[in-house]
């Protein structure tokens, strides 16, 4: 298992969902701080955002669930592929996994787009090692992979995928359920500081094996970037933290 081909500087980049599916040329964020764009979820047919209560807030973080609402491959690719090829920072496009054939059937098509420096490949939920593994297979191709992997069972997907020939694994946020203002129980991923000694435990022993890992969950501060550098990552992904204020905490 290698990083071929996988290089940022700084290895600083946001994580997927969270700066839209291509550079803005009209943000506040100086993109030069950045060593890699991740795009938000693509999948290959359209997907509608998830209804009732999306964003439920906790102490410590909040839980969010929005179904990825994507235009569609094709459609992406039409309105940012511009946008990439013109980019002075990598392009990760990060791809729903969702099926090995539709999966097979994105890369394809990504390979065709000139800009594009690699794939992160999200897992779905609840999907078992035997049929990540699959999946994986579906989506090596020309670019350099990134797995994306859950939080809670990193480890696990890691043994099973370790001779995938994939460039690194990158860490999502965990799944978990909040009680909405109606009492209804919500689904969703969770985000936000508490999660922070979860993720640099996880980092220093997925390191430790020998696992190219990036890291994501809880960053919100500069020396939260340098302890997951000093545990091992090999680089870290910013999610709500640029939601905030638009900044990115520098090393």
């Amino acid at each position: 298992m290698s990083k071929y081909d996988l290089s940022f500087s700084p290895p600083i980049m946001n994580a997927a969902g969270f700066l839209g599916f291509s550079p803005s040329t009209h943000s506040s964020l100086d993109l030069s701080q950045l060593g890699a764009f991740v795009t938000n979820p693509v999948s290959l047919e359209p997907r509608t955002p998830a209804g009732g209560t999306r964003c439920i807030s906790f102490p410590g973080g909040f839980l969010l669930h929005t179904g990825h609402p994507n235009p569609g491959l094709k459609s992406v690719i039409n309105r940012h592929s511009v946008r990439w090829k013109r980019s002075n920072i990598p392009i990760i496009v990060h791809v729903l996994g969702q099926g090995i054939d539709e999966t097979a059937r994105v890369i394809h098509k990504l390979e065709e787009i000139e800009g594009v420096g690699g794939v992160e490949l999200g897992l779905p939920p609840g999907i078992d090692p035997s049929s990540a593994t699959a999946l994986v297979r579906a989506a090596r191709g020309e670019f350099p992979l990134i797995v994306r992997l859950p939080l809670e069972d990193a480890q696990g997907f890691t043994r099973v995928l370790k001779e995938s020939d994939v460039s690194a694994f990158s860490l999502s946020a965990p799944r978990g359920a909040l009680l909405d203002s109606e009492k209804k129980l919500v689904y969703g991923r969770i985000y936000g500081p508490a999660l922070f000694p979860q993720v640099l435990a996880s980092v220093k022993t997925l390191a430790r094996g020998g696992v190219p890992i990036i890291a994501a969950g809880g960053v919100y501060q500069t020396d939260q970037i340098e302890a997951l550098m000093s545990a091992g990552a090999f680089a870290v992904q910013l999610d709500a933290t640029l939601w905030q204020d638009w900044s990115v905490p520098t090393r």
